[in-house]
């Protein structure tokens, strides 16, 4: 079983480095028995939210593991349609329900929209009542982040953001490193692009250490000190996914991964438009 290196985040907690997304995992019992297998696997951080409407899933597999609560690191995210502060206070009590935990290990800004203030003035207080230890934001840009974080009183612990090989959000991280803000990554395999998984240096690495390019880019991505949790449904690949520990790239190797930046990714959360599509997307509520 692979032992999960931490990373120390700004408020002095210490997340694990490597996790489990359940994205689009539906609830029809398949984030159950996926969450249920990864935990058997050794993992011990899970990442859903609120809009993944998966919640009470999660939080069943957790409770079932048998595992001790403060083992396992879980991370929701508010939706946007709660930012206003009332609504902010109800929607993180109700995802404390949905999981059946005490406290939440990390809570995020989902969607960096409205009235982003009001919500984090609402998680501010909820971490210092305990019901969450650290909270972060997700899907801000540097031109997102500098229009909402200097009003912040509590600094972002994390941005998880869309991150891979093709796309390293550069400007982004100088921005974060000022603050020792963690950066996390969503998409960590560029959600299966085939061009990125044709890359020939990759092919090269992953020959040369008797890995998958899978591994070979999630490899990468912890060494930049990024968060990764890949998400899959298939036990095989759940279990390879964590099986990135027991080689390093060398700093050659890592320079020539990084020259793979195309500077640019499949979300662009500073395009007009995306704001009010996502406010429309769907209702969180509709079945509480």
């Amino acid at each position: 079983m692979a032992n999960i290196p931490t990373f120390k985040l700004n408020d002095g907690t210490k997340i694990p480095s490597f996790g489990f997304g359940t994205f689009q995992i539906p609830a029809d019992g398949s984030t159950y028995k996926a969450v249920t297998n990864a935990l058997k696997l050794g993992y011990r951080h899970i990442d859903t939210a609120v809009a993944y409407f998966n919640e009470q899933e999660v939080g069943k597999a957790i409770k079932d593991s048998g595992i001790p609560r403060d083992q396992i690191w879980v991370t929701s995210k508010l939706w946007l349609q709660d930012y206003a502060y009332e609504d902010a206070k109800k929607a993180i009590d109700l995802s404390l329900k949905k999981l059946g935990l005490d406290y939440i290990d990390l809570y995020l800004i989902h969607q960096p929209y409205g009235k982003v203030d009001e919500a984090w003035k609402a998680m501010e207080e909820a971490k210092k009542a305990g019901k969450i230890r650290s909270i972060g934001v997700s899907n801000m840009t540097p031109k997102i982040w500098n229009k909402f974080v200097p009003h912040f009183d509590v600094m972002p612990s994390v941005n998880q953001v869309e991150f891979n090989p093709y796309f390293q959000q550069k400007e982004l991280r100088k921005v974060l490193a000022k603050d020792h803000v963690t950066l996390e990554a969503w998409a960590p395999l560029g959600e299966g692009n085939h061009d990125l998984f044709a890359e020939p240096l990759l092919n090269s690495l992953a020959k040369k250490y008797d890995k998958d390019v899978g591994q070979i880019i999630l490899r990468f991505e912890h060494q930049e000190g990024v968060i990764v949790f890949p998400k899959s449904v298939h036990e095989a690949r759940i279990k390879s996914n964590q099986e990135i520990f027991d080689f390093e790239l060398t700093s050659d190797e890592m320079d020539a991964i990084r020259a793979l930046d195309k500077g640019k990714g499949q979300h662009d959360p500073d395009a007009p438009g995306v704001a009010k599509m996502l406010l429309g997307a769907f209702d969180v509520h509709a079945n509480d």
